[in-house]
């Protein structure tokens, strides 16, 4: 494992967003270390070469962000995402990848990844997706997005009618709430825009989720999308 000259998991600036980057190739994480190294407020606190080594540096750390990718040796990244929920809940995953297989998308999203990007993304996509992560926002690359709304859409005519269903069941409140959450807001956002204190939307979040059977900010966005709460 690779951490940064002079780095501590105690040093870091609680207003900076710190992230550890687990990748087996290490000229992909020198090239993710330099994009994300561009941005004056990100933080790469240490690197792994594998999944286990992944895990190790969140549990040490605690960065606000991990990215893993997929394929990974001795553990792979969505093994290493499923440890990381157990081990740092409070560390957001972002699964970083060349593939874009509907098995992986729908494999680390399943566990709770609240991020899906691929490694041919724009770099600027990169800073996007661990800012909008980790201010507890989802963020899937447009390619990924556009595969996973159309992949529930073709031929599965009853979903509509369900989301709206589920959507039916929302107050007036939780509707707007999931109407932001859908167009990719964070919670500070969300209140910023609804003139509500960030406890309140989390609270608000938390009720939209349970009420639409979404076990992530992703999912309840998929049915924001479905029941045309969001184009």
């Amino acid at each position: 494992m690779n951490m940064p000259g002079g780095t501590q998991g105690t040093d870091t600036d609680p207003l900076r967003i710190s992230v550890v980057l687990a990748d087996d190739e290490p000229l992909v994480r020198a090239g993710v270390r330099a994009i994300l190294g561009a941005d004056p407020e990100i933080d790469v606190v240490a690197e792994a070469a594998n999944g286990r080594e992944a895990v190790d540096a969140v549990t040490r750390f605690r960065p606000a962000v991990v990215l893993l990718d997929i394929r990974m040796p001795l553990l792979d990244g969505l093994g290493a995402a499923r440890e990381v929920v157990r081990r740092a809940p409070e560390t957001k995953i972002i699964m970083l990848t060349t593939f874009g297989e509907d098995g992986y998308i729908d494999e680390a999203l399943g566990i709770g990844a609240g991020g899906f990007l691929l490694k041919a993304s724009d770099p600027h996509e990169l800073i996007s997706g661990v800012r909008a992560v980790a201010s507890g926002a989802a963020f899937l690359s447009p390619a990924v997005a556009r595969r996973v709304v159309n992949r529930l859409r073709a031929g599965q005519t009853t979903i509509p009618t369900e989301a709206a269903t589920a959507v039916g069941r929302l107050t007036g409140r939780e509707r707007d709430v999931l109407e932001l959450l859908g167009a990719g807001c964070s919670n500070a956002e969300i209140g910023a825009r609804l003139y509500l204190t960030e406890g309140t939307v989390k609270g608000h979040v938390s009720s939209v989720l349970a009420k639409l059977g979404a076990r992530n900010r992703v999912e309840a966005a998929i049915t924001a999308y479905q029941a045309g709460i969001v184009t």
